[in-house]
């Protein structure tokens, strides 16, 4: 499949307890993911010590997060203003986009929507070992997944 459709099913899925989160791994990695940009770079915003990068499975979740930091920011206009974009694939994001930010960072998808959003932390089985925070050659069962 590979589109943001899919990727949102999968995510509804896992938050109704049911799916496979190795499947929901599998779907970000396939599927197009638009990640806006802001100053130049890609929108992220950090919390908990983690830089998330904001990915968006379609047009319309990436106005609901515009239409919500014009609330946020009380800039009327910013809503409707558009919104420069880039389209990755998960992989990308998660092998190559990741690694290079040189800070412990994820994906959240789909952050507008309060009952269909999922972060994807820079952990082992999402993120390379490399780059994972939880990472550690002496932990068992190390590489075996989610």
């Amino acid at each position: 499949m590979g589109d943001g459709v899919a990727l949102a099913d999968r995510i509804a899925e896992r938050r109704a307890g049911a799916g496979d989160p190795r499947a929901l791994v599998g779907e970000l990695r396939r599927a197009l993911v638009l990640v806006p940009f802001d100053r130049g770079g890609l929108w992220t915003a950090e919390f908990g010590g983690i830089r998330w990068v904001c990915g968006f499975t379609d047009e319309a979740a990436l106005a609901r997060f515009a239409e919500e930091r014009a609330v946020v920011e009380g800039t009327a206009g910013a809503a409707s203003r558009s919104w420069e974009y880039a389209a990755f694939r998960g992989a990308r994001l998660l092998d190559e986009v990741i690694p290079a930010m040189g800070v412990p960072a994820g994906v959240a998808v789909n952050v507008a929507d309060p009952d269909g959003s999922m972060l994807f932390p820079p952990v082992v089985g999402i993120v390379p070992d490399v780059v994972a925070v939880d990472a550690d050659a002496d932990v068992p069962g190390r590489g075996q997944g989610l």
